[in-house]
């Protein structure tokens, strides 16, 4: 067995939070990192806080990925990171934000512990090379 082989796949939590119904940019950003041979594990829509940091902590996931087209960022991904942090599952999971996210918004949501924001149009393979750079060791 190689060493490729032998290292376990990143697992990644693709998360719709809140009331956002649009989920066109969580099934293309799931199934890229399916195809970069990510594990990954879609919410569906309309998760409360709780839920996506339940799920993440079940599923022992490397990888949170938050995608949020809303205007609710600035609330509901604190309480995700606060429910990680409740569950000690925060220092070993990456935060990704994908979305519509104000330049203006991004300093508090990276100060609150979101690793990475990527907008629209950020190219798959530049995402793809940020988690698996940034995913923690496991």
């Amino acid at each position: 067995m190689s060493v490729e082989e032998d290292q376990r796949a990143i697992r990644c939590l693709v998360a719709k939070v809140g009331l956002d119904g649009h989920d066109r940019g969580a099934h293309v950003i799931s199934r890229a990192f399916r195809d970069a041979g990510f594990e990954v594990i879609y919410s569906g829509l309309h998760n409360a806080p709780d839920e996506i940091v339940q799920a993440a902590v079940q599923e022992d996931v490397d990888v949170l990925g938050i995608s949020i087209l809303s205007g609710a960022h600035n609330t509901l991904v604190p309480k995700v990171v606060a429910g990680l942090k409740e569950y000690g599952a925060f220092e070993d999971t990456l935060i990704i934000l994908g979305g519509v996210i104000p330049e203006k918004d991004q300093p508090g949501l990276r100060d609150a512990g979101v690793d990475a924001i990527f907008g629209p149009g950020t190219p798959m393979s530049e995402t793809i090379e940020f988690v698996r750079e940034n995913a923690p060791d496991r």
